[in-house]
């Protein structure tokens, strides 16, 4: 890389996949919603078809938008350079990039390690056997004694969902020995770990959340080599998940600002954290900056910082959960993450609900565990608004004011 290459990430967010703009003649990315591409030479067409099928990142004729989108390979391109590895591959959601891991690593064995808590539907993805692999759940410690000749993949979540527990990634993928080992890093963003730098063959993100980063595109990708990107390609043209070519717009086009969110909302997130540790109201709150999840220290090591993310459990249990979520006025109670806006949600009653109650209870889920998206608004009427709220549903003792 030239010395004039930019190298810091924050930087990379805002040129990554821009770089041909001046030769365009463009200021904004361009948008190609074709859905199939003339073929005047039959031979080139036929050439780029064998090629695109094969997994190929581009060929001379892009000859059907579920084979090759430009839009979607800029956005393609932008991603892998933030997270600092050759390729990447986009979908048309988190779990549609997930699915395809899957089964592009069907090829390799038929058993997969995998560590919680995570994603409520990733966990029932994984439980369910719909992707073909027997998935075996184990602690981060227990990696290599139950690696097997047929482990196709080590699966791990840092941070994971909802507790915001830490997983040490370079210890996982030592456990693994030569299997590959994917994150998913969408609570990090690359602005906070590139799992990459840390030894994983791939880094996974539901790219609806930071990413986008506003709310109106879902999306996932999986960065990785450029060799086992060419698997994650063929199974993306033969099962269709592509990433529609306006939501790559609108993903790239949040990018720029993805360091200025994620420090503002960490920011904030710090000082919630805080605040909401010493409220009469909340019994527990699990954040790492608090060194009050499991690999706490990870938050200053693995991480540039603790996230943006904040899980606490009220006193009350359930009914006090839904009660703080019935009086946010602010804050909007709804799922997701990632946004401009702070997001409240009940991770036993939504994300999670997919799993049982004994699986939730291991993983620290508790029906009174609230998971909550700091955004960028000012942290004192984000304050406002969760006292209000807390205050209006428990005086203190545990008892809900709204049961009186």
């Amino acid at each position: 890389m030239a010395a004039t290459d930019p190298t810091r990430t924050e930087t990379l967010a805002v040129h990554a996949g821009r770089e041909d703009f001046v030769e365009l003649g463009v200021h904004a990315p361009p948008i190609d919603l074709s859905s199939t591409y003339p073929v005047r030479d039959l031979d080139i067409g036929t050439a780029s078809f064998d090629a695109l099928v094969a997994g190929d990142a581009a060929a001379a004729n892009p000859v059907y938008a579920r084979l090759h989108n430009p839009t979607v390979a800029r956005v393609e391109r932008a991603l892998a350079t933030l997270e600092g590895t050759e390729a990447c591959v986009a979908y048309a959601s988190g779990m549609a990039a997930i699915t395809a891991l899957l089964l592009a690593s069907r090829a390799r064995g038929a058993h997969v390690l995998v560590v919680r808590p995570l994603y409520g539907t990733s966990d029932h993805l994984f439980a369910s056997g719909l992707a073909g692999l027997e998935a075996q759940f184990v602690e981060a410690h227990e990696i290599a004694a139950h690696r097997r000749p047929d482990t196709a993949l080590v699966f791990i979540e840092t941070p994971a969902n909802p507790t915001l527990d830490l997983v040490d990634i370079r210890a996982v993928v030592a456990a693994a020995g030569d299997v590959p080992v994917a994150v998913d890093s969408t609570f990090a963003t690359p602005i906070l770990q590139r799992p990459s730098e840390l030894g994983a063959t791939y880094v996974v993100h539901s790219a609806t959340k930071f990413l986008g980063g506003h709310g109106d595109v879902v999306a996932g990708i999986v960065c990785c080599p450029e060799a086992d990107a060419k698997a994650l390609r063929q199974v993306r043209a033969a099962t269709g998940g592509l990433l529609h070519p306006l939501a790559a717009y609108l993903l790239h086009r949040g990018l720029p600002t993805l360091a200025l969110r994620v420090e503002r909302a960490q920011a904030s997130a710090i000082e919630l954290a805080r605040r909401l540790a010493r409220h009469p109201a909340v019994a527990r709150v699990c954040f790492p900056g608090l060194g009050t999840v499991r690999g706490a220290h990870l938050h200053t090591t693995q991480m540039r910082g603790p996230g943006t993310l904040i899980a606490f459990e009220v006193r009350g249990g359930h009914d006090a959960a839904a009660a703080v979520m019935r009086h946010v006025a602010l804050l909007t109670p709804a799922v997701s993450l990632g946004s401009v806006d702070t997001l409240i949600q009940h991770p036993a009653g939504l994300t999670h609900r997919v799993l049982d109650d004994a699986t939730r209870e291991r993983c620290g889920i508790t029906p009174g565990l609230l998971r909550l998206s700091v955004g960028i608004e000012h942290v004192e009427d984000l304050w406002a608004d969760l006292a209000q709220a807390l205050a209006a549903t428990d005086d203190g003792s545990g008892r809900l004011r709204d049961a009186a």
